[in-house]
């Protein structure tokens, strides 16, 4: 036996246990760095309950190798925009989307009681009263905030209203509104005018929690890029190896959920070819599809894709097409889905959005950086939108705003900076699962340090957040206990 392996036997026999012949048997196939771990919890359950024997049947519990049938595993796709893209062309087609946009969210934004009193902006200038307050709401065209100077502009079906902000806490709010985002604003009157006295973001609001029934996990990641040769694909076979591992929390994971950038794709950018191993879509997609087949069959994977995957580059995307990677379509335990996806897990909704539209945001927003991904999410959380600006991630010309959050998550499960983050924003958990692909030199050129290979697993009954850490050259993620 290794050290550890004694070491962890003998502190079971210092508290004064045994341990039955049938639990060492069990207890051989568990991983060495992981029975110490084991060995303390099983004397700590059974203490209480002051029994001091380990069993067959104790191990076999813990380790979840009795299949439990209590343990609910029911998929559901909520919203997909796979089949439902209707693009239109032109000037027109953008006029609809931002038209979609504006109603849907000026629709969740009337709950509030202040909406009562909207009006449209070519009517905020006009009051009866001048201590009366004015509600007007619409998308943000322009903000200004330096200097202790602000402004702030927006646009509606009726118009457009250009007004200063003098609050010094509201110009600092002003200047991190993100353009095209929808907001309401409160108007008073001056003697030169309107002004901007409050500024009230859609936002998700603190809703009740959905929670599952038992106890089932789901694994989160997302950014493989199997093709590159950048992809840590021992370290990724390791984790998928550790799905059937008797591990207590490998053994109840009952979903996988892979937020896109699954391939590292052909021709994304520039002399790309010199970075791959693999040198076509067809040959990433198959080798993906190869690693993927090892996990057991008892776990549903749902995959989103990402901005390096086939299909539409541009917002929403469709599922990757069948074509490129049939194998893939025809697994009974996989489901395919565009992005962004609501699916419900055990009754607990998940949003998965690539994230492409991070770029966007840390390039105009003071304070905000790749380093914490989750704070960048809390934005889009508050703006109930995934990619408000429009110029920079490719959006499509759609009828309707796929793109707007219509319903508040439980998770919102977000990928693209290859930088793991988890975090809460009133009863949302935010996770950012990194990547699996080490530093490439684009990101090395441009002061981007990922942190790859974490798996992170969420428990949907009580929503603890556990990381299992695969990547040897990194210090162990710490587990974060969020609820």
């Amino acid at each position: 036996m290794e050290k550890d392996r004694v070491f962890a036997l003998k502190y079971a026999l210092t508290k004064g246990f045994q341990i039955h012949p049938d639990a060492f048997e069990i207890l051989k196939t568990v991983p060495a760095t992981s029975l110490e771990k084991v060995i303390k919890d099983m004397v700590r359950r059974n203490t209480k309950e002051r029994r001091y024997q380990i069993t067959g049947d104790d191990l076999e519990s813990y380790l979840g190798l009795k299949d439990d049938g209590t343990i609910e595993s029911d998929l559901r796709v909520l919203s997909d925009p796979t089949g439902q893209i209707t693009t239109a062309e032109g000037v027109d087609g953008y006029g609809a989307l931002f038209r979609n946009r504006y109603d849907k969210l000026k629709e969740i934004i009337s709950e509030r009681p202040e909406a009562r009193h909207l009006r449209p902006l070519s009517g905020a200038t006009r009051q009866t009263k001048e201590d009366d307050d004015i509600y007007v709401a619409g998308l943000v065209d322009y903000r200004e905030a330096e200097r202790g100077r602000a402004k702030l502009g927006l646009e509606d079906p009726s118009g457009t209203l250009l007004a200063p902000v003098f609050d010094s806490d509201l110009q600092k709010e002003v200047g991190t509104l993100l353009q095209d985002q929808f907001v309401m604003a409160k108007l008073g009157h001056g003697p030169h005018g309107v002004f901007v006295k409050d500024v009230i973001q859609p936002g998700v609001p603190t809703h009740p929690p959905r929670r599952s029934e038992s106890e089932a996990y789901a694994a989160l990641i997302s950014d493989l890029h199997v093709g590159s040769k950048y992809f840590m694909e021992q370290e990724f076979e390791e984790f998928v190896a550790w799905l059937s591992e008797p591990d207590s929390i490998a053994r109840k994971i009952r979903f996988v959920l892979i937020c896109g950038d699954v391939v590292d794709g052909v021709g994304i950018y520039k002399d790309q070819d010199k970075e791959l191993v693999l040198s076509t879509i067809e040959e990433q997609l198959g080798h993906l599809e190869k690693l993927l087949d090892e996990i057991p069959s008892h776990i549903k994977v749902v995959i989103s894709p990402g901005n390096h995957d086939p299909g539409r580059r541009a917002l929403p995307q469709p599922a990757i097409p069948e074509g490129y990677c049939p194998g893939l379509w025809e697994r009974a335990n996989i489901t395919m889905v565009g992005n962004p996806a609501v699916v419900s897990l055990n009754g607990v909704k998940v949003l998965m959005f690539h994230g492409q539209s991070i770029d966007d945001i840390v390039k105009v927003t003071p304070g905000l950086s790749y380093d914490k991904p989750t704070d960048v999410m809390r934005h889009l959380l508050m703006a109930r939108h995934m990619s408000p600006i429009y110029g920079g991630t490719p959006i499509a010309p759609e009828q309707t705003d796929w793109m707007v959050m219509d319903d508040s998550p439980d998770i919102f499960h977000v990928g693209h900076v290859h930088r793991w983050g988890v975090d809460m924003y009133k009863r949302t958990l935010l996770v950012n699962s990194g990547a699996w692909q080490q530093q490439t030199p684009f990101q090395m050129s441009v002061g981007i340090v990922p942190n790859p290979g974490i798996a992170t697993m969420v428990n949907l009954k009580t929503f603890e957040v556990f990381n299992h850490n695969f990547n040897p050259d990194q210090e162990a993620t710490r587990s974060e206990n969020i609820r």
